[in-house]
């Protein structure tokens, strides 16, 4: 087994050893809980979880830190301009929702979805709030070693000095004269424009609460200094895999890293980024009105084919979004789900929910396996499913019941690993519900047979149409019918 990823930093793909042997550290950056989840953020969830899963299924334990971000600048401007929730007009005064409660109400609202779509939850999800004396201590670090400096301007703002660090622009290549200015802080307290805020001294109509106590005054944390501590204190200086969306990488994982390794962290030995989502090949935009959100996707389909849709491709490419996407993963869908049903009902056992481990030497297996080892290649690995599907089918249809057997143990496993069994709302047939479904339904095809046999087209089709009223769906093929269940 040698498992290979593609890092970031390196622009190649690379063996993964972990720093400690049998274990992985994985940080990856969760949501600024400023609105409700966009389709990115889930995507990137899931591309996560299925790296997670994967190592886990390799034998690796894994401690998995997801960090929420719950104050920043986006987050006060949602709260100045809101209504509370249960704001009435007999009130009179109209109150604005808290910036903390405004937060908290949008991160339930995440961990909805990713618990809706069998995200596994971290080892750790630390708030930036949470961690403020770190935050301190981490800048501390950086002016003593010559990589910030308070605002020259008594604003209370403190900056990374980008050109002390001669590596600056390393993650994403680039010269650091050619960066444009960051636009986090007022530039005049700064030394250069490209210099980043670690700490943001408080401005004039900020609330209270939303500011600590600092040495350089009250203030609240700059956003790329809050990821740097909170994976230092879960994880250590040094740990294995940092991951996010493609978007990421500039600026907040440059400075992340830059940040970081002036402090004399090694920090993250791979960097990983999942790409954007798309819609009918144009960036998705609501002041065009080409989006669509997790939300709307869970009204158009099960959870189970929400997930299939958005962890479908190689997670490093863009997952392209059209109006058929989602007819085009239940059907995928269905074609696992109908022959699991049909094998639980020829051996027994749950639909969905029978012991994988004895597929796991079957050749569709070792080709998934493969295929995850190689960069987490989910779309070889769904062939390989798919593959395995059609095999276990034709054994079922041709009596080979050690075959049919296997193959459903094999898409049980694979199925496992890629989460879709997980998923909040997946059903299985159990066994007497897969048994007795299969008498009547075998019951009515014989008698559909003996009617075609007959030449009696309209008996066979009465039949048919009964079946597929029922949510049963015929296929003829020339070994003759096979039948699978539709799915919502």
């Amino acid at each position: 087994m040698t498992l290979r990823f593609y890092d970031t930093a390196s622009a190649e793909v690379r063996n993964f050893v972990p720093i400690v042997e049998g274990k992985v550290s994985l940080y990856y950056c969760g949501a600024t809980v400023q609105g409700m989840p966009h389709v990115g953020h889930i995507r990137s969830a899931i591309a996560f979880d299925q790296l997670t899963r994967w190592l886990e299924f390799r034998g690796l334990r894994v401690t998995v830190v997801r960090n929420v971000t719950d104050i920043d600048d986006k987050i006060l401007a949602k709260s100045e301009a809101s209504f509370a929730p249960d704001f009435s007009p007999e009130v009179g005064e109209v109150p604005r929702e808290e910036w903390w409660a405004l937060a908290y109400r949008y991160e339930q609202e995440f961990l909805k979805a990713y618990d809706t779509l069998g995200v596994s939850r971290p080892t750790y999800e630390p708030r930036a709030t949470g961690h403020i004396p770190e935050m301190h201590a981490l800048i501390q670090q950086l002016i003593d070693r010559g990589h910030a400096y308070p605002a020259l301007d008594d604003s209370g703002d403190v900056y990374f000095d980008v050109r002390s660090w001669n590596k600056y622009g390393a993650l994403t290549r680039q010269n650091i004269d050619d960066m444009q200015a960051a636009p986090d802080a007022d530039p005049r307290g700064k030394k250069d424009p490209r210099d980043f805020a670690l700490w943001k001294g408080s401005k004039e109509g900020e609330p209270a609460t939303a500011s600590w106590a600092s040495p350089w005054g009250a203030g609240r944390p700059g956003w790329h200094l809050e990821c740097s501590a909170m994976v230092t204190k879960y994880l250590g200086t040094a740990f294995d895999i940092h991951g996010g969306g493609l978007d990421l990488r500039f600026p907040h994982h440059e400075n992340e890293m830059a940040q970081s390794q002036a402090a004399g962290h090694p920090f993250a030995n791979f960097w990983m980024h999942n790409g954007m989502v798309t819609y009918q090949g144009e960036k998705m935009s609501k002041s065009i009105g080409n989006t669509i959100s997790p939300a709307e996707m869970l009204e158009l389909a099960p959870p189970r084919v929400v997930r299939y849709y958005l962890g479908q491709a190689h997670y490093r490419s863009i997952l392209d979004y059209r109006p058929t996407s989602l007819q085009e993963a239940a059907a995928a869908v269905e074609r696992i789900d109908g022959f699991l049903a049909k094998a639980a009902a020829r051996f027994g056992g749950d639909a969905g929910i029978v012991d994988g481990s004895h597929g796991s030497s079957s050749a569709g297996v070792d080709a998934f396996c493969e295929a995850m080892d190689d960069d987490l290649n989910v779309p070889r690995a769904l062939a390989a499913l798919h593959e395995t599907v059609r095999a276990g089918n034709t054994a079922l249809a041709e009596g080979d019941d050690d075959a049919a057997q296997n193959a459903m143990h094999a898409v049980v496993l694979m199925t496992g690993v890629l989460g879709l069994n997980d998923v909040a709302g997946t059903a299985a047939v159990s066994t007497r519900e897969a048994e007795a479904l299969a008498v009547l339904v075998e019951e009515q095809l014989s008698a559909r047979a003996a009617a075609r046999a007959d030449k009696d087209w309209a008996r066979s089709d009465a039949i048919r149409d009964m079946l597929n009223q029922a949510g049963v769906v015929v296929e003829d093929g020339p070994d003759g019918a096979t039948w699978s269940l539709k799915r919502d």
